[in-house]
């Protein structure tokens, strides 16, 4: 009969089959949102590794655990921790004495591979300390306004950990060890040689000012690079690299 519709075979009765529309129309859009909110936790997530547990390993830096790691079977040293007014770490040989004043031209430390040529730096406009030029991964910075090394007092050196595209000079900074040396050839045709006393990693939000560019009576020697956690949100690094070392004698280049 006109207006009714058979239970049998392939039809629907049209209370049904409104039903399964809507019902199919509720699935579609719960899908749909499901996904946006996936992609939209992906995306915080991404914005905000370290937050999450999700940083890489090239974003952090390993030390917290280096006294439990071993290499070829020796237990890795303790990082000098102290406050931020407390004497820099010397090793327990007598110093050299200081010499004359003459610019840094290289660096080289043996072990760690580290042959790099040394550029002059200064301060920026708003009194940080200039950093080398980062389209040259394998430069260091001598900061100017301190000693030069193997002057009497502190010299300053800095160098990249890394750049946007690769490992740079001061990469392996954190593996250098008590008791390994460190040449700095001068522009007088001298070799200083300093004797790493300790390694420090300290926040960028308590850097040991006193401890790094406080006046000395030996010929010191400070590197520093970049350590910790790479915070995306501001483009560094949260921790500084410090190695302090004391020239303990030198030879003509």
């Amino acid at each position: 009969m006109a207006g009714h519709y058979s239970y049998g075979g392939d039809q629907i009765p049209p209370s049904q089959d409104k039903a399964g529309s809507a019902l199919r129309t509720v699935l579609i859009v719960a899908a749909i949102v499901g996904v946006v909110t996936v992609v939209a936790g992906l995306l915080i997530v991404l914005k905000s590794p370290d937050e999450y547990g999700l940083a890489s390993n090239r974003d952090a830096l390993d030390l917290r655990v280096q006294p439990e790691k071993k290499v070829s079977g020796e237990p890795q040293q303790a990082l000098f921790q102290a406050d931020p007014d407390v004497p820099p770490p010397l090793p327990q040989i007598h110093p050299a004495p200081p010499m004359l004043p003459s610019t840094p031209v290289r660096i080289v430390i043996k072990r760690l591979g580290i042959n790099a040529p040394i550029e002059s730096v200064g301060l920026e406009r708003d009194g940080t300390i200039e950093v080398p030029a980062a389209d040259n991964p394998n430069l260091v910075g001598w900061y100017r306004n301190m000693s030069t090394p193997g002057e009497k007092g502190p010299a300053v050196l800095l160098g990249h950990k890394d750049t946007r595209t690769r490992a740079a000079v001061f990469s392996r900074l954190y593996q250098i060890k008590n008791g390994d040396t460190i040449e700095v050839k001068r522009q007088d045709k001298t070799t200083a040689v300093f004797t790493v006393g300790g390694v420090e990693q300290a926040s960028k939000k308590t850097f040991p000012t006193q401890r790094v560019y406080g006046a000395q009576e030996n010929a010191q020697l400070h590197l520093i690079t970049c350590g910790g956690i790479y915070n995306r949100s501001i483009g560094h690094y949260t921790d500084n690299i410090i190695v302090y070392a004391t020239m303990t004698s030198s030879y003509r280049s």
